[in-house]
């Protein structure tokens, strides 16, 4: 099955809540997948990784990376 949506970015979940806010003030509504959560959701309990993989639609993929690498990490 071939997905019509990327992957743009891949962090804990701090970073990963400051890229889905620039997005959607960009007027980009990003997939969020979080492992753990849907583990601990499950009753499976959170494995140690903190990782949340934002997603966006092909349309929007090049628009994305460009938001995301304007973003200044040292903050």
């Amino acid at each position: 099955m071939d997905s019509k949506y990327k992957k743009v970015f891949s962090g804990n979940s701090i970073n990963a809540h400051r890229v889905e806010v620039t997005l959607k003030d960009n007027n980009i509504e990003p997939i969020l997948k979080d492992e753990s959560e849907s583990a601990r959701l499950a009753g499976f309990g959170a494995p140690l990784s903190d990782l949340i993989q934002i997603f966006v639609h092909e349309d929007e993929e090049v628009k994305a990376l460009a938001l995301i690498t304007q973003l200044n990490w040292d903050v």
